[in-house]
């Protein structure tokens, strides 16, 4: 019964929910319709685009400013002298790999002749030939001069280590025409001035500092000079300099040098004259300071002397100023070859010496734009042993006898200014005044007070230069005959000179000197020569294999 029951009530349940259902169904006959407005979209992947516009052109022409750094105070006294016709050897710098004939003929029967020769590669080994002659008379009687000479010179590279030759002689002759009066005759031994020069250097250097951070440079080199008449001298330089570097900013510097003489007067026992110096010093080495701090013991023919050697520069930051300081003193051969460079009218001297000089300075350098520098010193100079020079009056004045001054002081004011624009044009003015104080002598005979020298060279077309040089000093100080003194006066003397290309190879030249026409006077009776001119033609080839 229980079971008809359950069977009942799940009929009973079932037509129920039937009977929902069919009540809830749209007897109208309208279908409703349902439409999302939502569509999944996927985005774009971003991606790179390679082709980029160009970079835009830089049309602006950039302004390169070079600092060029002028060139350190000249310090050293040197005593000029004045050939009658100069034509001096160029040897600024190291010589080039190109060879050429130069030759020309001018009035005073002046032949010219200038031969270099070049062979190597330039950069590991070379070898330079070189050779002048220049001869000339002047309308004085005697007023003769000759000049001669040739150089060889050579170097090599081997790892890291150059080594450099050099021999070579000369020959200059020379006649005494300076006698009073005129109608005086002498011997041909005593008016023919003959000096011959035979020298040779040989010196080596290592190219990159070593690991442990040396430089060294020794060098040696011998000269043997005499002048024909049985008075002689030889001279031997030693110079055996080392360098460390002690971090970026010190450095230790020790020189070791020697100049071994020997002087052979005629029928006269010879003369050693030989002095030593030994230079340690520290220096400290920034971007705008430079300090050298050190002392030169030095000996003098077995004579101590303790030398200061304190040198000190200051820079601006952008390097166009500089201040310059220093104490400084050293010893100088100054025996008959090197009496016989600044006069060549003397006497062969008695006795020999070595001039000891000390030299105490302050000046300044800089530059202005990018064309103009300047450059000012003064300086303080103790020279003892300068050789002076003066008249012989015994023999009409034609030659001259040294003096050795034992001490002097020299008070110097020395500048130069420039201008200079490329290769284009160059000016350059320097000047020198010195206020001698000797201690015995009454002047410093025969030494120039005042010097002026200005140079120009300027490029009037693309093969044709032009240049210039007035050369100005006031005359030296000499004694007369009868006694006393006098002055040479002032002189001018104004050179000029083109070089103008023809062809590839081909040049001519010309040179004119004393355009004044000044009758000047270096030395004492000795009148240079007038207006001369020189002119030739040069000829350019390419180095020997």
């Amino acid at each position: 019964m229980f079971k008809a029951t359950m069977k009942f009530s799940f009929l009973t349940t079932g037509l129920f929910l039937f009977a929902v259902a069919a009540s809830a169904q749209d007897t109208t006959g309208k279908k409703v319709r349902i439409t999302s407005s939502f569509k999944p979209v996927l985005k774009e992947a971003a991606k790179i685009n390679f082709n980029a516009s160009p970079a835009v052109n830089d049309t602006s022409r950039p302004r390169l400013q070079y600092n060029i750094p002028d060139q350190n105070l000249n310090l050293a006294f040197q005593p000029g002298g004045l050939r009658p016709l100069a034509l001096a050897v160029d040897t600024g710098g190291r010589w080039k790999n190109e060879s050429s004939l130069k030759a020309g003929v001018g009035n005073y029967a002046t032949p010219f002749v200038q031969l270099g020769l070049s062979a190597g590669d330039g950069k590991n080994s070379g070898v330079n030939f070189y050779a002048q002659h220049a001869s000339s008379k002047g309308n004085i009687q005697y007023q003769d001069y000759s000049n001669t000479n040739a150089e060889l010179n050579g170097f090599f590279k081997a790892g890291n280590t150059e080594w450099n030759a050099r021999v070579g002689g000369s020959l200059d002759k020379y006649k005494k025409y300076g006698f009073q009066p005129k109608t005086m005759t002498f011997p041909d031994d005593s008016i023919n001035v003959k000096y011959h020069t035979y020298r040779a250097r040989l010196a080596l250097r290592n190219i990159n500092r070593t690991d442990l951070g040396l430089s060294y440079a020794p060098e040696i080199s011998i000269d043997a000079f005499s002048d024909g008449l049985s008075n002689s001298e030889s001279n031997s330089y030693i110079n055996l300099p080392l360098q460390k570097t002690l971090g970026n900013s010190f450095e230790v510097d020790v020189a070791a040098t020697a100049n071994i003489s020997t002087y052979k007067p005629h029928n006269k026992s010879s003369q050693t004259n030989n002095w030593f110096a030994i230079s340690p010093s520290i220096l400290y080495k920034t971007a705008n300071i430079n300090i050298q701090a050190g002392v030169r013991p030095a000996w003098d023919n077995k004579e101590p002397h303790l030398f200061p050697n304190l040198l000190a520069e200051v820079v601006s930051s952008d390097k166009r100023f500089s201040f310059q300081a220093g104490w400084t003193g050293y010893l100088r051969n100054a025996g008959f070859e090197y009496q016989a460079g600044i006069n060549p009218w003397i006497w062969a001297p008695q006795t020999v010496y070595n001039s000891s000089i000390e030299e105490r300075y302050a000046g300044i350098k800089g530059s202005v734009g990018d064309h103009f520098s300047y450059s000012a010193k003064l300086a303080f100079n103790t020279i003892k042993n300068q050789p002076l020079f003066t008249n012989d009056t015994i023999n009409g004045g034609k030659s001259f006898r040294v003096i050795n001054e034992p001490r002097m002081n020299v008070l110097n004011i020395g500048g130069e200014v420039g201008y200079t624009v490329g290769e284009t044009f160059s000016v350059i003015s320097n000047f020198q005044i010195n206020q001698y104080s000797p201690k015995v002598a009454a002047k410093a005979w025969g030494l120039l007070p005042d010097e002026w020298k200005t140079t120009l060279r300027l490029q009037v077309l693309k093969d044709l230069y032009v240049n210039s040089e007035l050369y100005a000093f006031d005359g030296t100080w000499y004694q007369k005959k009868g006694g006393g003194y006098g002055s040479l006066g002032s002189a001018f003397d104004l050179s000029a000179g083109l070089e103008f290309k023809v062809y590839k190879n081909i040049k001519i030249w010309g040179q004119f000197n004393n355009m004044l026409n000044q009758q000047y006077q270096r030395w004492n009776q000795y009148p240079v020569y007038g207006f001369n001119f020189l002119a030739g033609v040069v000829l350019s080839f390419g180095q020997i294999k």
